[in-house]
């Protein structure tokens, strides 16, 4: 991996992440594909709309279809016919999100399958081998997502816990490289349950917890940095807290986090939000924000975000939004898309979210654009003024 920083305007950060499967232009904003599929759209229409790099997760495709099954069929971007780069996460946000369901112990998480309620565990070592299985490019250490609201000294014995399975992620991580060179080198892998012609070039990023407290945020990042990290992100925001709790801790460790690694915001996409980040500089960011929406009718525009179903646009024959050039502006009014939305019909899945991907990929060009011209502080001053409407 090459990361390259090509523009600065104040703490805000232009740069280009390069990768063996091809570039991405920092700030980046990746879809999510959790299940392997950018919901309602095809590998080759992302690409169209600028996509660069999406999102799947270690947790989901582990428990269906597996990912021996995947490895078998040439791994995950072969599986969806994805050829640009792909992040997984380790699956760590998914198992927090089952307190009911899992049991945290110092080796791992055992939880039910949501599913079919089956018993798992999954630990460091088999989230690092699920993601060296499927293949991606950037693959996240395991963590334990801590809870909102959450006491001190349970946001502190968190942190040692995700601080102690980071250290066992880049261990694992460097001993299946170091098996597949001696594969390629022809050594013999004497142990024959090694998966074979696994990824030696994939990127681990750490992950900074310590709940709300910028001491344990402070303490976490520099115990990462010193195991030593491709990239590093912010985990544990958007579970429940204020924007003002938000928006504090990533004034604090953005900033802090190392100059030269790619900084990313994990599951942070409100785009409020993702404006304070930026001018704090982070580099990537995922949210199913534009996807959701789009499938329950809320459309962003360039004016503020609008509901499809409202009455007013029953006999609208203006597009979305008259400055947007995506497939779905250039072809079908508000008119058309709100019947089909009161209609239930999966084409409007499908032209919803073409036009809320497009924006936000519009959005983080524009962004770019206005870091290299060093005008950042006016779009975010502009933006804020068209969100604050919503």
């Amino acid at each position: 991996m090459k990361f390259i920083i090509k523009h600065f305007d104040e703490k805000s950060r232009r740069g280009i992440i390069v990768t063996h499967r091809g570039a991405i232009n920092t700030p980046a904003f990746m879809p999510v594909g959790t299940q392997g599929t950018v919901k309602a759209m095809s590998p080759e229409e992302l690409t169209e709309i600028g996509a660069e790099i999406i999102l799947s997760n270690t947790y989901h495709l582990y428990l269906r279809p597996g990912h021996e099954i995947i490895h078998q069929l040439g791994g995950l971007h072969k599986f969806i016919n994805w050829s640009g780069p792909m992040l997984t996460d380790s699956g760590g946000f998914q198992v927090y999100s089952l307190s009911s369901l899992r049991k945290i112990k110092e080796d791992g998480v055992e939880f039910r399958s949501h599913i079919d309620g089956s018993l798992h565990f999954l630990t460091p070592e088999k989230a690092m081998e699920i993601q060296a299985m499927l293949g991606s490019d950037i693959v996240m250490a395991f963590d334990e997502c801590t809870s909102y609201p959450a006491e001190y000294d349970y946001a502190a014995k968190s942190l040692d816990l995700s601080t102690e399975w980071a250290k066992r992620c880049k261990a694992e991580v460097e001993r299946i490289k170091r098996l597949e060179d001696e594969k390629k080198a022809g050594i013999k892998d004497l142990i024959t349950s090694q998966p074979h012609n696994l990824s030696t070039a994939q990127l681990l990023f750490g992950i900074i917890q310590g709940g709300m407290y910028k001491d344990l945020r402070k303490r976490s990042l520099q115990e990462l940095i010193e195991i030593g990290f491709d990239g590093y992100a912010a985990g544990g925001l958007s579970v429940g807290e204020t924007k003002k709790e938000m928006h504090e801790i990533i004034e604090f460790i953005g900033p802090a986090m190392p100059d030269d690694k790619p900084r990313y915001l994990m599951g942070v996409g409100d785009l409020t939000d993702v404006l304070v980040a930026v001018e704090n500089g982070f580099d990537m960011f995922d949210c199913v924000m534009p996807t959701r929406n789009a499938r329950n009718g809320t459309l962003f525009t360039s004016r503020g975000r609008i509901s499809i179903k409202r009455t007013e646009f029953k006999a609208d024959p203006d597009p979305l939004d008259p400055d947007c050039n995506c497939y779905t502006c250039r072809n079908y009014s508000k008119a058309y898309l709100r019947h089909l939305f009161l209609s239930k019909e999966i084409l409007s899945m499908r032209l919803n979210t073409i036009h809320n991907l497009y924006f936000y990929l519009n959005f983080f060009r524009k962004m770019r654009e206005a870091i290299d011209n060093r005008t950042f502080g006016q779009f975010k001053k502009h933006w804020e003024e068209i969100l604050s409407r919503d």
